[in-house]
């Protein structure tokens, strides 16, 4: 096959991942009373704290494609349920900061868990050049994905 082929067998992997992983995250807010765009914001919130970001309502809206009043009600909702609370910035009190409630990072990871572990497991089969390769690549399709909006 040429590499033509070869680069849509890809894409129709990537489709049928995203989907199935659509799903799953669909499953898992339709479990805990979660809207998707609520379990996007979680996922955004706790990108933030794994890559050091601060993550205020503003960022989080921006990630999401949201206005300011539908943020603001992500963030009431997922406060009302736990999740999530707002903290005065200390270095500048007029900047609201978004944290996630520990509960909160203990309910995903029971859901999502062992789902990341077979994907850990999976990637730990690769030699270090082929997770290399894998991880150059993935982030080769994110650039392309991400810079379409």
């Amino acid at each position: 096959m040429n590499e033509q082929d070869a680069g849509m067998r890809v894409v129709h992997l990537l489709r049928a991942i995203t989907m199935e992983l659509d799903r799953v995250g669909e499953r898992f807010a339709a479990r805990h009373a979660l809207h998707p765009t609520d379990v996007r914001a979680l996922i955004c919130l706790l990108d933030a704290v794994r890559t050091g970001a601060p993550a205020t309502p503003g960022v989080l809206g921006a990630h999401l494609g949201l206005n300011s009043a539908g943020t603001t009600a992500v963030i009431d909702r997922l406060e009302r349920l736990g999740h999530v609370r707002r903290e005065r910035d200390t270095r500048d009190r007029r900047r609201v900061l978004l944290k996630v409630d520990e509960s909160a990072v203990a309910l995903g990871w029971s859901f999502f868990g062992p789902l990341i572990n077979e994907v850990v497991a999976v990637m730990s089969r690769f030699d270090a050049a082929d997770q290399a390769t894998v991880e150059r690549f993935l982030s080769g399709v994110h650039e392309a994905v991400t810079s379409r909006e």
